[in-house]
Formats: C-alpha cells, sequence, structure tokens
C-alpha cells in the first residue's frame, strides 16, 4: 500500500465514524456497541440500520466463529472456457457470413453447446458489426411452425376483398 499525504484529524476521524464499505460499516457499528457500550438503539440509527436488523447483525456476529471484516474477497476466474474455446470457430464462420444463429447451430452440430447470445458477445469482442438483415429468400431453411390450411385459405381470401373473417375461422385443430 503506496504511502501519501497524511489525513488531517477530521478525515481521520471521519474514516471511522462514516464507514464507506458494508463491512466496515459493519465493523464499526459492532464497534460503538460492544467496546463502547452505546446503546443499540442508538448505534443502528448511526449507522443506518433498523433496530431489529441490528439485533440480528450483533445475533450472527456473537455466534461466528471467526469473523472476517477487511479482507478483499478473492474473484473466480475470469475467463470462459466454452468461449474460450470456440473464439477461432467463431471468428472463421462470421468470416465466411455465417449470422449469429448459424454460428451458433454449426457450433452445436461440433459438439460445441454455446448459445447465440455468447456467439454474439464473442464478436462484439472480435470487433464484428451486425450483420445486415437478410431477405426471407436468403434465409437458411429451418423448420417453422406447422401452417394450417383453412387459416390460410381464409385469411388469403379476407387479403384478397372478402370482408373480414369472423375469429372462429382463425382458429385450427391439429388433432385428427
Amino acid at each position: 500500500m503506496p504511502l501519501g499525504e497524511p489525513k488531517d484529524l477530521i478525515d481521520a476521524k471521519r474514516f471511522f465514524l462514516e464507514p464507506k464499505g458494508p463491512k466496515h460499516r459493519q465493523y464499526e457499528a459492532l464497534r460503538a456497541f460492544f467496546v463502547d457500550e452505546r446503546p443499540s438503539k442508538e448505534v443502528a440509527q448511526q449507522f443506518g440500520y433498523t433496530p431489529g436488523s441490528f439485533a440480528v447483525l450483533c445475533h450472527h456476529f456473537r455466534r461466528e466463529v471467526d469473523p472476517v471484516f477487511f479482507v478483499t474477497p478473492q474473484h473466480g476466474a475470469q475467463s470462459q472456457p466454452k468461449k474460450s474455446g470456440a473464439r477461432s470457430v467463431i471468428v472463421q464462420l462470421r468470416k465466411q457470413n455465417y449470422s449469429v444463429y448459424d454460428i451458433s447451430e454449426e457450433l452445436k452440430l461440433r459438439g460445441m453447446m454455446l448459445s447465440s447470445t455468447a456467439v454474439r458477445e464473442v464478436l462484439k469482442e472480435e470487433g464484428f458489426s451486425a450483420l445486415p438483415r437478410r431477405l426471407d429468400e436468403e434465409r437458411p431453411v429451418r423448420p417453422g411452425p406447422p401452417i394450417c390450411p383453412r387459416r390460410m385459405s381464409v385469411r388469403s381470401q379476407w387479403l384478397h376483398g372478402d370482408s373480414p373473417p369472423h375469429a372462429a375461422a382463425f382458429s385450427c385443430s391439429w388433432q385428427t
């Protein structure tokens, strides 16, 4: 920890009376109650706790085996193995003009399960922009929802000048 200019006494006092982080605030509140023997209601009000939540904080503190207040938590791994393993394939497929969804499907075929959102994130990290929207005839053929022939015929009649169909005309039963 580098040394800097010394704090004046008011700033040093403020450090203890106005803690910034939640753990520091807990420490100072508990210290005021247990060491300085101040009333719990007064301590709770000073440090922004309700009387009930401060009582719970005291309860937990008294039962905690080894309380830790000023240790910086260690963060987990900052890498994502699935994304890292697929990164080169994702870039290669985008260079062949594959869409996010096409890339995601291709990765599944290769045994690399990666969502379209994850693929989009990798492409953004690699500096690729979104592809322009494709026309319907440019899209790959994929299975879609079944189309009810009755619904289509009623809809096409309506579009060609007949009166608007009744809502029941649009219902379709797939049970045979």
